[in-house]
């Protein structure tokens, strides 16, 4: 593999990944209540907790996002330019 083949896969895995989170932010904000309904017949949890869940899953998701997704991809740009 070369550079900018890695580049164009990071390209591709942040795009696919950012869009998934918009997708899933976009769901939570505004189907909360059907969101919260269909996942609270599989887990018994209260709605605040259920809230601080989601919202610590779509922080660590933006994380993960970013670190091994967009920083390899910035990464590899910088390399490749030079």
């Amino acid at each position: 593999m070369n550079i900018h083949s890695l580049t164009a896969f990071f390209k591709w895995c942040s795009i696919i990944n950012i869009a998934l989170f918009v997708l899933s932010a976009i769901l939570v904000i505004g189907a909360s209540d059907f969101v919260y309904s269909t996942q609270g017949q599989m887990f018994h949890l209260p709605r605040e907790a259920f809230d601080v869940a989601i919202y610590a899953l779509l922080g660590l998701y933006k994380i993960v996002i970013l670190v091994f997704n967009l920083v390899p991809y910035v990464a590899l740009r910088i390399i490749g330019s030079e």
